[in-house]
């Protein structure tokens, strides 16, 4: 209880990371293996010996809730995805701002704009040994011959020009020539130095000593003007720089020499094992300061101790600084936050112990390390928030915030006939007690339809017996249009840890995984959402609701009327992590489609669930209705919640061709997929378009595709394969299912997708030919697709394959509830009205 107030302050302080480098997509060339070690070649083979490795992948399995083995772990991120992992990094690590260095060539890294949607605040730390050789490799304006005066002519200028746009600059001498910097390099052995890097050849790769030398006081000259700070790398590193000459005791004649007194310079990566003879400089230079990236968490628990333990020998602490030196994969920045908490705080409370600190001179050291003095040193401007972690449920990805933050949590399921129920408990509970043993719920909530709260009668499922509706911790959000609430997914459980068969989510689960162990194959989907957009108004004393205008496809007005709101709806997705590729107002009075990005498909169900909520939510506030309902108004356009699918191995797209000389520009096993769902698509519409007013919107000429073929960017198809921009003339990246709308459950309808094409890829179905005339002109040639939600029903009842992977029981419960669907619809043909506010 001692030191209660210094843990506190340690665990919810909001972290600066004021040294890291950029992530890259998971199927880049970068070994996962990388992030836990500098060693590479046979060396790389001993670092899971290490006491580093061996702790820090049992951290990463338990945040992912896999078993600790380098393979799990790999496994589960290939599943998850890189926006979900990167997504779950940074909210456990707390980061509140990060400078990336981007000047690391990493295969596939993404830029710094990829980087906004996980941090507060991003901006760039330029590294100027690679800022040089880019300007080498573009050649002279004139195409002329390269002389020293026209480099630094072209060096100073650019680099000026984005002095404005940086927050420093970084410098890898150590690594190149070693930190014995000569700042008084002659011009003749500089300009020597230049035509020594010119004759190695392209791409340049500067490595003459002098010639660093130079371009390090260069830019130091520079900047000092800007007042901007310098990183340099000192200390360990990979094997290709001299550790010898890494040792920051070699900057003396830098740190002397007159010019440079008011340039500031970080000392990176704690020295190790240099850091006594960092602290000292840091204590005599007024102009040097620390930062202990790296060090932490690449050493053993004690390694880093004694490591910090020595930069604070001597070192002031307003001078020490926080940083991930996180590079590659967002499991280095979790790592490096996690570990500079345990770290500091057992640094801090061993000074207190000792006499050297009081707790309250301690709690205002670590809140400097960790934030204000890296804010204060780059001029950030932010104001760091408190950040608190969770550990109630170390196996799952938690994501929680405080308790003051949030009063209340919505635990959200979707039942069978698609629609989204919540329970909500206050959060002191959902700590303590739903976390673990969740909510309970009645079997006959999975048995209701669109129109009756009651379970329908051939569902098998009544109201004796009670499940645990499971909160899925990874989908944990602050709710952005109401900061003192939080949402959350649920599985279904029959108890804790047992699955309920009926679980949708977990039907897709079952299905997935089916795919992953026969054919190594991952499902991507991204979808595209139709809506209206309603007003009510009172006609004759009744209220009713009608569209907000009456304008085109595409229509700026439309757009320019609505965007005030839809920027908030596009700023409250960005904080749910869901990527949105664009939007458009549509072709009804009041419609509009938001197209998403393409994620894991349990992640993209995920998506579209938090993204209707979103929207529905926010024109709410606005005293706007939002519907995804499919057919509105029976004589206007409907609205469908296309999906478009593809297929990943290994990180890879393999539903496109490998190259142009496949015949429809997708590979064997895309093809067989694909006509396994093609072949299979009056079944799965009774999944995918689950209401009477599903078929209202599948009709002839309105591109909603109603007959039962596909096309190459037909349209009127309701299989269509697409080449969006970027994709190679010739292939196809994924392909579109237009039969799919707003009403159905996300989960089930993925997966009575994939069963079939796992079914198309057992049998190696075939495509027949692509249709590339509108279909209705082919009136008897083509066949109709089901015209009813009973063609579909009767359909998925005949249909033994797709009920097996589904399951018995829960395809038994969904021909139950279609059944009273189209009962309840066709005794009253104005019933479909009221859709509107239950989709």
């Amino acid at each position: 209880m001692e030191f209660e107030e210094l843990r506190e302050a340690v665990e919810k302080a909001e972290l600066v990371d004021s040294h890291a480098h950029n992530i890259v997509a998971i199927d880049s060339g970068f070994p996962f293996i990388n992030s836990f070690s500098e060693a590479a070649g046979e060396a790389l083979s001993f670092a899971p010996h290490s006491l580093s490795f061996k702790r820090n992948l049992r951290d990463i399995a338990n945040l992912y809730g896999t078993e600790s083995s380098l393979r799990a772990v790999e496994d589960y991120r290939r599943t998850a995805g890189l926006q979900s992992i990167a997504s779950a990094c940074f909210k456990a690590a707390g980061i509140s701002a990060l400078l990336i260095d981007d000047g690391l060539e990493l295969d596939k890294k993404h830029d710094l704009r990829w980087h906004e949607p996980f941090v507060p605040f991003v901006g760039r730390i330029l590294r100027i040994e690679r800022f040089a050789e880019k300007i080498l490799d573009e050649g002279t304006p004139d195409g002329s011959v390269w002389t020293l005066d026209m480099f630094t002519k072209i060096f100073d200028e650019k680099l000026k020009s984005v002095a404005g746009e940086i927050y420093g600059l970084k410098s890898i001498a150590a690594y190149r020539s070693g930190l014995k910097i000569n700042p008084n390099v002659s011009k003749i052995e500089a300009e020597e130095g230049l035509r020594h890097t010119l004759h190695a050849g392209t791409p340049v790769r500067i490595t003459n000593k002098s010639f660093i030398d130079y371009i390090f006081s260069r830019s130091l000259e520079i900047i000092v003007g800007f007042n901007l700070p310098m990183q340099i790398h000192t200390g360990f590193g990979d094997r290709d720089l001299d550790l010898r000459l890494a040792n920051p005791l070699h900057l003396r004649a830098v740190l002397e020499d007159k010019r440079f007194g008011k340039c500031r310079i970080v000392l990176l990566h704690a020295s190790y094992p240099f850091s006594k003879e960092a602290s000292y400089l840091t204590s005599v230079y007024h102009q040097v300061y620390l930062d202990f990236g790296l060090a932490v968490p690449k050493l053993s628990v004690q390694g880093m101790i004694s490591s910090i333990k020595e930069l604070l020998e001597l070192a002031p602490l307003k001078k020490v600084m926080f940083s991930t030196d996180g590079y590659a994969c967002p499991e280095t920045f979790y790592l490096g936050a996690k570990w500079a908490r345990e770290v500091v705080f057992s640094v801090l409370r061993d000074a207190c112990s000792d006499g050297d600190l009081s707790i309250p001179e301690a709690v205002e050291a670590a809140r400097d390390i960790f934030a204000g003095n890296a804010i204060q040193f780059y001029n950030i401007k932010i104001i760091p928030k408190s950040h608190s972690t969770n550990s109630t449920c170390p196996n799952k990805l938690a994501t929680t915030v405080s308790q003051n933050d949030a009063s209340l949590v919505r635990v959200i399921w979707v039942d069978a006939s698609g629609q989204h129920r919540c329970r909500v408990v206050p959060a002191k509970r959902f700590n303590e007690v739903i976390v673990k043993n969740g909510v309970g719920l009645t079997f006959a909530c999975m048995g209701m339809t669109s129109a009756v709260d009651g379970p329908a009668e051939e569902t098998n499922l009544t109201g004796t017996g009670e499940i645990r509706l499971i909160p899925d911790l990874s989908t944990k959000w602050q709710i952005p249009w109401e900061k003192r609430e939080e949402m959350v997914l649920a599985d279904m459980h029959l108890k804790p840890g047992e699955a309920w068969e009926y679980c949708p989510r977990e039907a897709l689960r079952r299905v997935s995984k089916i795919l992953k162990d026969e054919f190594d194959l991952e499902m991507n989907a991204g979808f595209e959402n139709e809506f209206y957009l309603l007003k009510s108004e009172l006609r004759e004393c009744k209220e009713e609701y009608v569209p907000i205008d009456s304008t085109n496809y595409c229509s700026t007005s439309a757009y320019d009327a609505a965007s005030s709101i839809l920027h908030e709806i596009l700023a409250a997705l960005n904080s749910l992590n869901i990527p949105v590729e664009q939007l458009h107002a549509e072709a009804g009075n009041g419609q509009f489609e938001m197209a998403l990005g393409h994620k894991a498909c349990h992640l993209a169900a995920d998506n579209l669930i938090f993204a209707r909520e979103t929207i529905k939510a926010i024109m709410r506030r606005h005293g706007i209705l939002a519907t995804f309902v499919p057919k509105y108004a029976l004589d206007d356009i409907g609205s469908g919640s296309h999906v478009h699918l593809s297929l990943w191995r290994s990180g890879q797209n393999v539903f496109m061709a490998a190259d142009g000389s496949s015949k429809h520009g997708m590979s064997e096993v895309g093809e067989e997929f694909m006509a396994g769902v093609l072949a299979h698509l009056p079944s799965i519409m009774a999944f995918t378009a689950p209401v009477p007013n599903s078929y209202d919107r599948i009709q002839p000429n309105t591109w909603s595709g109603a007959y039962l073929c596909w096309g190459k960017e037909n349209r009127e198809a309701p299989l269509r394969t697409s080449c969006p921009p970027g994709i190679l003339d010739g292939l196809v990246s994924n392909f579109e299912i237009k039969s799919f709308d707003g009403c159905a459950n996300p989960y089930l309808g993925l997966a009575a997708i994939a069963a079939a094409g796992i079914d198309g890829l057992r049998k190696k179905l075939r495509l027949p030919e692509p249709i590339d005339a509108n279909p209705s002109s082919l009136e008897g040639k083509l066949r109709r697709l089901p015209r009813s939600l009973a063609e579909s029903l009767e359909a998925f009842r005949r249909n033994k394959i797709i009920q097996e992977f589904i399951g018995k029981k829960l395809s038994i419960a969904i021909m139950g509830i279609r059944k009273a669907e189209i009962e309840y619809y066709s005794n009253d043909r104005d019933a479909y009205k009221k859709l509107i506010h239950r989709y």
